[in-house]
């Protein structure tokens, strides 16, 4: 079984390009296929893997600014040749799941969500572009476009994955596919207890829109309690604006850094809807609970009362009053890591790589009963 990945783009490290870290640790020898790779942020966890870049990294400013080359990523990922692999397993929330494998090839997606601006968030994509008056003319047509490319890319796979049963959800209503539910991986054993806890509440997020830290910077704006920011992202600027002396942002940290204010903060919080949270499991495996809201994938993550509590608002007057009879002492660091663990990623792994040659097995043998019935 000759096996290639697939990723949209390497230029960030997040959720997608962890689940992609652990496909390589399973199929050393396989080589990736993305858009692009930015070897200064990345190279420290994919420096020994063989990379394809698309086309589109001789184009200028496509590194940092892919995003202005939306309407030719159809035609970078058509471009890939897979004629040499018998599966080609990839890592997708973009436009990737529309490569073309050869007909004896099995291609398997791991989805993380449905594409977003095409999907589920393509009005508020539109809205929250800070682009001019044309742009925003000329972008609803081109995504009518690629919405449409998007759903016929998803009739190329073969078998779907999906990171949550929230996620496999959207996969049914908008490509009218199943998916297998197989969790995100999470390094838990970075991860431990601390025997001190600081007078803190924590968030771990990048600074964009859809996070809605500003609903939490606006939540300790009224209760004057300690918030520690970690992370960076476009609404920095505007968030530290409206905040008050007793938020404090940290910006991006190293994750030795990072885990030692998740392992002694009162809790976390969740404030966003997401399609899994690796944050918040991030947060349990260093045993302390999290305030999340009651949607998407924290529903199937934290165990309400055991592993943290749900706000059921996304307002900061319901996070506010949630925060305020919050006890964090109620509340077993133990028994949080326990949960944790079943999110590792060596639990990823197996379960990635049984379903993989399970799907290339039953593959097969439809092959194998399609020659059959002909003789």
């Amino acid at each position: 079984m000759k096996i290639a990945l697939l990723h949209d783009h390497l230029n960030q490290l997040g959720g997608a390009e962890l689940v992609l870290f652990n496909m390589q640790r399973i199929w050393e020898k396989s080589p990736i296929y993305t858009l692009i790779y930015d070897k200064k942020r990345l190279g420290k966890r994919f420096g020994n893997s063989i990379i394809n870049e698309s086309f589109l990294k001789n184009f200028p400013g496509s590194n940092k600014h892919f995003k202005w080359y939306l309407p030719l990523m159809p035609a970078a990922f058509e471009n890939f040749d897979f004629t040499d692999y018998n599966v080609v397993v990839s890592s997708v929330s973009g436009l990737a799941k529309g490569v073309i494998v050869n007909p004896e090839a099995l291609h398997i997606c791991y989805c993380h969500t449905p594409t977003r601006y095409l999907w589920s968030d393509t009005h508020t994509y539109t809205e929250e572009l800070r682009h001019g008056f044309i742009v925003k003319k000329i972008l609803p047509p081109l995504l009518t476009y690629l919405r449409m490319y998007d759903f016929t890319a998803a009739q190329r796979v073969d078998k779907f994955i999906a990171n949550s049963h929230f996620v496999a959800r959207r996969i049914k209503k908008y490509y009218r596919r199943e998916a297998e539910v197989i969790y995100p991986p999470v390094e838990t054993s970075k991860f431990a207890i601390s025997d001190e806890i600081d007078n803190y509440f924590l968030i771990v997020s990048r600074l964009r829109p859809y996070k809605r830290v500003d609903l939490v910077v606006k939540a300790f704006n009224k209760l004057g309690l300690p918030l520690k920011i970690i992370g960076a992202g476009e609404e920095e600027a505007s968030l530290k604006a409206m905040a008050k002396p007793n938020i404090e942002f940290l910006g991006n940290l190293s994750d030795e850094a990072r885990n030692k204010y998740y392992s002694r903060a009162k809790a976390f919080i969740f404030p966003q809807e997401e399609d899994f949270g690796i944050t918040a499991v991030e947060s349990m495996a260093a045993g302390r609970p999290v305030i999340a809201y009651r949607s998407g994938g924290a529903i199937e993550s934290i165990i309400d009362g055991i592993t943290g509590k749900f706000f059921d608002e996304q307002t900061w007057e319901s996070l506010a009053d949630t925060v305020i009879r919050f006890e964090h002492e109620k509340f077993d660091p133990r028994k949080i890591k326990e949960h944790a663990g079943q999110f590792d990623s060596s639990v990823f792994r197996k379960k990635i790589s049984e379903f993989v040659k399970k799907s290339w097995q039953e593959f097969n043998n439809i092959k194998n009963d399609k020659v059959a019935n002909k003789d």
